[in-house]
């Protein structure tokens, strides 16, 4: 009996996230193989992210999004995709939350080299590294800068994490939907461990 309980939660946890439930990823299956009792928390930790009252369906399903893109998860991508745009999400929105999320990931690194090696000629130089759709996004720009603040702390960039906080801060964004979002990211990444 338990088994299938377990089975059903991974079953669950895939439909939530817009995956296939008829096939079980193996890491997955193993898990509610031996009834872990972890499957019900992860089902619960991504059904809250997801849900949370600071982020609308739209913004949620973008976000996861972002995730697996950065992730290299391309089911888990398809499957926020077509839930982003069953949500509202414009085509547009959808490429530039990919968009956003490979940016980040240079951004990411130059600016963490930056960070680690402290020296004046690397945090003086320009960076050289064109950014021009963050002037005018199609999302609006204080989701792309929380699209940024997630992937950045997902990539482990302190200085882009403080820059992109404090830019939604004076975008005047609540820390509630800040620490939501970052919390979604999270729960989604934990899952895509298990993909």
């Amino acid at each position: 009996m338990f088994a299938t309980n377990t089975q059903d939660t991974a079953q669950q946890i895939l439909q939530v996230v817009g995956l296939p439930t008829a096939e079980v990823p193996a890491k997955l299956a193993a898990l509610a193989a031996v009834d872990a009792r972890y499957l019900k928390d992860l089902k619960i930790n991504i059904t809250n992210a997801l849900e949370a009252a600071t982020l609308p369906k739209k913004d949620a399903y973008l976000l996861g999004l972002a995730v697996a893109v950065n992730e290299k998860l391309p089911t888990l991508q398809a499957g926020f995709e077509q839930l982003a745009l069953a949500a509202g999400a414009t085509d547009k929105e959808v490429a530039e939350v990919v968009s956003c999320t490979s940016l980040m990931n240079a951004n990411n690194v130059f600016y963490r080299f930056r960070h680690f090696v402290g020296k004046e000629f690397y945090t003086s130089a320009p960076a050289g590294i064109r950014m021009s759709i963050m002037a005018n996004p199609v999302v609006g720009k204080e989701f792309f800068e929380l699209v940024s603040l997630v992937i950045s702390a997902l990539n482990g960039c302190e200085m882009c994490v403080t820059s992109h906080e404090d830019a939604l801060l004076k975008h005047g964004t609540e820390q509630q939907r800040i620490l939501d979002g970052v919390r979604l990211g999270a729960v989604v990444r934990s899952l895509g461990v298990l993909l």
